[in-house]
């Protein structure tokens, strides 16, 4: 027994009992119950693998994974990823007892979740490339290989945590990912598709030897890792429990809304900005050729120019945003045509365009202090702050209509027309988003055949998302009516749209819309 383990045992009998015979029995219980509920399902996909893989497909799916494997190194980096739990960080990481042994217990729960995420990514490498022979060798070798990146990638996050070398070097390497991705779909869509073709008829012996490359990288990185637990700063691992412990506590008592608040906090904090001069129509400053807004409209307008502002000081953001217009275009690849989850992709992807714009309306919705002060009506402010969420959304839903028929997923057609048509609506469920507060646990459960289902949460999450449907429904049913119904569909589409937004803000409530009163 070390140190920890003594300490532990010190303190359990006032906190958790130790785990006794029936805990184990359950414990295993439940994970054969697990293997005999997927096993069937996984069994039957990985028998659907075998083949050979559609090649005009090869280029969207590596493209894909690539992308996933970036998205899951970043979310690594940004939640610690060596995190403790409140009692732990605040007792056993500042005490005199070995830090690689506080730490050890985390380092094992991130070792459990690379495994299961190594395995995903394997499955999904052997999906995309195929298996024209050999079927358990090759799917051998794809497990192998995704549980040694997803590891490996793991054991990076943990030593770009414990050096700002190793975190320039895992920047860099998210970076090259998103080449790597952007070459796949390159090649995969026609002037190189026999390079991927090769790499997916490549022999087993040349897997098997990737494998073993990949394998002993990863090994050499969890050494590393090792080493490096005990190096961690405490004011890091204290950073990244907090933030852990505000998004385990957010999920449990199901107040999502808070998720957003931690990581836009989290990115404002500590942070300097420089302070600019206001643009010349809204300062009040007469500056030819520009005029000066009148009050009703220049009021407003300098209410809504934080968001411009916040925007502009998070040109990554932006940057991201943009480059997502290409998921629905390489979904709907690798699909082999439009699929559900390219459409899923492409009003996800908009609404979130529209979504990323409306904090300074969600602030307004809980402290209207600010409105206030300016004299600014909840109707007017939530005029000048729709302009942005329109903007962009329209910006990022016309390049995703436009990949999608550059790729061939949708018909010859103006289906860019649908992206500035359908941004009014968006921007009314964005910033009806935006002002739905918290989640009503006091609203019933109801039992379904699929279990029981709160309202309050489902309620709280299609506010805002349902008027953004009722205002997109002629986009949304464009695709099934086909080229022939598209001109009255557009025609449709521009009236649900300016519609859902003219009655969203005709109905915004009125609370706090004068100037603040004194007595």
């Amino acid at each position: 027994m070390n140190e920890v383990q003594a300490v532990r045992a010190l303190i359990r009998p006032g906190g958790r009992a130790p785990m006794s015979w029936s805990d184990r029995y359950i414990a295993l219980f439940g994970l054969a119950m697990a293997v005999a509920v997927l096993g069937r399902p996984v069994t039957s996909a990985v028998a659907t693998m075998a083949g050979q893989a559609d090649p005009s497909r090869l280029g969207a799916g590596v493209a894909l994974i690539a992308l996933a494997y970036a998205g899951l190194l970043a979310l690594a980096r940004t939640l610690g990823p060596v995190a403790l739990p409140a009692a732990d960080a605040a007792w056993l990481l500042l005490s005199p007892l070995p830090r690689r042994a506080v730490l050890g217990r985390s380092a094992a729960i991130l070792l459990a979740i690379s495994l299961l995420v190594g395995a995903g990514l394997g499955l999904a490498l052997l999906a995309v490339l195929g298996a024209p022979d050999q079927l358990t060798p090759r799917l051998v070798t794809a497990v192998l290989l995704g549980v040694s990146a997803a590891v490996g990638g793991m054991a990076a996050a943990v030593l770009a945590q414990a050096s700002p070398q190793w975190d320039s070097w895992l920047q860099g390497a998210l970076v090259v990912l998103v080449i790597v991705a952007v070459l796949a779909a390159v090649l995969g869509s026609g002037p190189g598709r026999h390079l991927l073709v090769a790499v997916a008829d490549a022999p087993v012996s040349l897997g098997a030897a990737s494998v073993a490359l990949c394998a002993t990288v990863t090994a050499l990185l969890v050494r590393r890792a090792w080493a490096a637990l005990g190096r961690i700063h405490a004011r890091t691992v204290l950073a990244a429990s907090t933030r852990a412990g505000r998004v385990a506590a957010a999920t449990v008592v199901l107040e999502f809304g808070a998720l957003t608040w931690i990581a836009e906090d989290g990115h404002w904090r500590g942070r300097t900005l420089r302070s600019r001069p206001w643009p010349a129509p809204l300062s009040g400053a007469l500056s030819w050729p520009m005029p000066r807004l009148p009050r009703p409209l220049s009021a407003p307008s300098a209410l809504a120019w934080q968001d411009w502002r916040r925007l502009g000081r998070r040109p990554g953001r932006l940057a991201a945003l943009l480059a997502a217009t290409a998921l629905p275009a390489l979904a709907a690849q690798a699909a082999g045509g439009l699929s559900p989850v390219a459409m899923i992709l492409t009003a996800g992807g908009a609404l979130t365009a529209a979504v990323a714009c409306t904090t300074g309306a969600r602030r307004d919705g809980e402290d209207p202090s600010l409105a206030r002060l300016f004299g600014v009506g909840a109707r007017a402010a939530l005029t000048a702050r729709a302009l942005l969420p329109m903007l962009l959304s329209a910006v990022w839903l016309t390049l995703a209509l436009a990949g999608l028929a550059a790729t061939g997923a949708l018909p010859a057609g103006p289906w860019w027309l649908f992206g500035p048509l359908s941004a009014p609506a968006l921007a009314a469920g964005a910033l009806r988003m935006a002002r739905r507060g918290f989640v009503d646990h006091s609203m019933p459960v109801i039992d379904t055949p699929m279990g029981s289902v709160p309202m309050g949460p489902l309620v709280w999450a299609m506010t805002g998302v349902d008027i953004a449907a009722l205002g997109c429904a002629p986009a949304l049913l464009a695709p099934a009516a086909g080229p022939s119904a598209l001109g009255a569909l557009v025609v449709a589409q521009a009236l649900s749209g300016a519609a859902v937004l003219t009655v969203f803000l005709l109905r915004a409530r009125r609370a706090g819309a004068g100037p603040a009163r004194l007595g």
